[in-house]
């Protein structure tokens, strides 16, 4: 497709299941408040995606919502959003921040699983979340995992969390 930029209206309350999969073009989208759930695979290979602002009302982000959005340079997840699904930001080589949230309680298999560019991961949330089984953050260039720097020890040790110990530091 040739679409750059969509603005969705206000009122929209979901992006469905592969809503934009495959939008190859599109550079940016806007999501009205109204939004509360990103549906599986609904960006995935909107290769040329470089902006989302994902609005305070999102609760969760599907199954690889984002996967492969080579362009997507940083994401910041709201604390509103407690769920982020199976290869959610699978292969988003471009990307080099991400933000998580306060409000996160699941993190699920592979989410950033391939993001070879990343420079930082930043998880709010001073209860560290539940990590599917498989390679969350596998491929992600070793970068620094911070955390609140009250909750470093309690991530550090959390079973789901020990594989990245080395990498879990204070929010600077």
């Amino acid at each position: 497709s040739s679409l750059e930029s969509i603005t969705l209206p206000s009122g929209v309350t979901s992006i469905g299941k592969e809503a934009f999969c495959n939008c190859s073009s599109l550079e940016s989208i806007t999501l009205p408040d109204s939004v509360t759930s990103i549906g599986e695979w609904a960006f995935y290979r909107c290769s040329s995606l470089k902006s989302v602002t994902l609005p305070f009302g999102v609760t969760s982000i599907g199954e690889s919502a984002f996967y492969n959005c080579d362009s997507l340079k940083s994401i910041t997840i709201p604390d509103s959003v407690t769920r982020i699904g199976d290869r959610a930001f699978h292969n988003c080589s471009g990307l080099t921040t991400v933000t998580i949230g306060s409000g996160i309680t699941e993190i699920m298999d592979f989410a950033f699983e391939d993001c070879t560019s990343l420079q930082s991961i930043t998880i709010n949330a001073a209860t560290p979340p539940v990590l599917g089984s498989n390679g969350v953050f596998y491929d992600t260039n070793d970068c620094p995992i911070y955390v609140p720097a009250a909750s470093v020890e309690t991530y550090k040790t959390n079973w789901y969390w020990t594989t990245y110990a080395s990498r879990i530091l204070a929010i600077p």
